[in-house]
C-alpha cells in the first residue's frame, strides 16, 4: 500500500519576527492544506527550513504536526542528515511521536560515493520499522542517487519504498523506473514535472507549490490518476509561470513571500536566506493572480 497517493506539501515552518517557530500558525496551515485536499504532509523538509532548525526544534515541529495533523492524512517527517548517526537519531525519534513516514535526502557536503549511500540507507532504514522514502535532489546535496543504487535499496531493503526524484532529468527516472520493474513509489520533486513523472508511474508530487495551491496541485495529480490526462496537463501548463515565480530564487523564499502575500504571516526566513527582491515580489504577485489566487 502505498504512503499516499495524490499532493504532499513541503509545508513551510512559520516564524514569529523574533525568530521563533510559530506553532499556532503551523496549525492553522496544516488545517488549511487537509480541508484543501492535500494528501499528506511533509514536515522538516527543505522548504521548512530544516538545515537551520536546532535538533530540539526540529523534533518539537515534527511532534507537533503529527499530533495536531491527527492522522486525517499521513504525516511524513523529515529526518535525513550528512550525517548517518543523526538520521538515525532523528527517524527514530520521528517515530516514537508516530509519523507515517520518512523523507530522508541524501548525505550532503560529503558527496558519499555510490556504495557509501547504500550504507547509509540501510542504517538508517534497519533503525526504524517505518517506510522511508528517499530524497534525491543533487542540485543541493551534490549527490545523485544512481537508479541502479535506488532500485538496489528498494529491493533489498523492507522499508525503502519509494523515492522524492528531484534530480530533474527525465532520462534519469525513465531508467529508475525501467529497472525498478514496480518495486518503488515514485514522487516528483520538481513542481514543473509533475505530469511528466506521472506518466512514468509516479504516485505524486512533495509539493512546493501546494503551499499556495494546495486544491490545484491535488486536482493535477488525480485527474491523471483517474484517466483525465488533458485535464491534468491543462493545470501543469497554466502552473507552469507560477512555479518559475516560485524557484526564481532558491526555495524556500520565494513561497514564504508568497504566503506573507496571502496574509498567512508565515513570517521571516532563517540566515543565511534573506528576504525576496522587490521585483521579484511584483513577479510573484502577478503569477500568483494569473493562476485564479486571490491575493490581498
Amino acid at each position: 500500500m502505498a504512503i499516499f497517493k495524490g499532493a504532499a506539501v513541503a509545508i513551510v515552518t512559520p516564524f514569529f519576527d523574533n525568530g521563533e517557530i510559530n506553532y499556532p500558525k503551523l496549525a492553522e496551515l496544516l488545517d488549511y492544506q487537509i480541508e484543501n485536499g492535500t494528501d499528506a504532509i511533509v514536515i522538516c523538509g527543505t522548504t521548512g527550513e530544516s538545515s537551520t532548525l536546532s535538533h530540539e526544534e526540529h523534533l518539537e515541529a515534527i511532534r507537533f504536526a503529527i499530533e495536531h495533523v491527527n492522522k486525517r492524512v499521513p504525516v511524513i517527517a523529515g529526518t535525513g542528515s550528512n550525517c548517518t548517526e543523526t538520521a538515525i537519531y532523528l527517524s527514530q525519534e520521528a517515530e516514537k511521536y508516530g509519523a507515517d513516514a520518512l523523507l530522508v535526502v541524501t548525505p550532503y557536503y560529503n558527496k558519499a560515493t555510490q556504495k557509501g549511500l547504500i550504507a547509509h540507507y540501510t542504517a538508517v532504514a534497519e533503525s526504524v520499522s517505518l517506510p522511508i522514502i528517499m530524497y534525491n535532489v543533487p542540485s543541493r546535496t551534490g549527490c545523485n542517487i544512481q537508479p541502479e543504487t535506488a532500485v538496489a535499496l528498494a529491493k533489498n531493503v523492507k522499508n525503502i519504498v519509494g523515492i522524492k526524484e528531484a534530480s530533474g532529468n527525465i532520462s534519469q527516472v525513465a531508467k529508475l523506473m525501467q529497472l525498478a520493474d514496480g518495486c518503488i513509489e515514485l514522487y516528483s520533486g520538481n513542481d514543473d514535472q509533475v505530469v511528466p513523472i506521472l506518466s512514468l508511474g509516479g504516485y505524486g508530487v512533495i509539493s512546493v507549490l501546494s503551499n499556495v495551491a494546495p486544491r490545484q496541485t491535488h486536482d493535477m495529480v488525480m485527474k491523471y490518476l483517474e484517466g483525465d490526462v488533458a485535464g491534468s496537463r491543462e493545470i501543469q501548463l497554466k502552473a507552469i509561470p507560477l512555479i518559475d515565480s516560485l524557484f526564481c530564487e532558491v526555495n524556500p523564499i520565494p513561497v514564504k513571500a508568497a504566503l506573507n502575500q496571502l496574509g498567512w504571516q508565515a513570517g521571516p526566513l532563517r540566515m543565511p536566506l534573506t528576504e525576496m527582491e522587490p521585483d521579484h515580489q511584483e513577479q510573484l504577485r502577478k503569477a500568483m493572480i494569473d493562476f485564479g489566487i486571490e491575493v490581498k
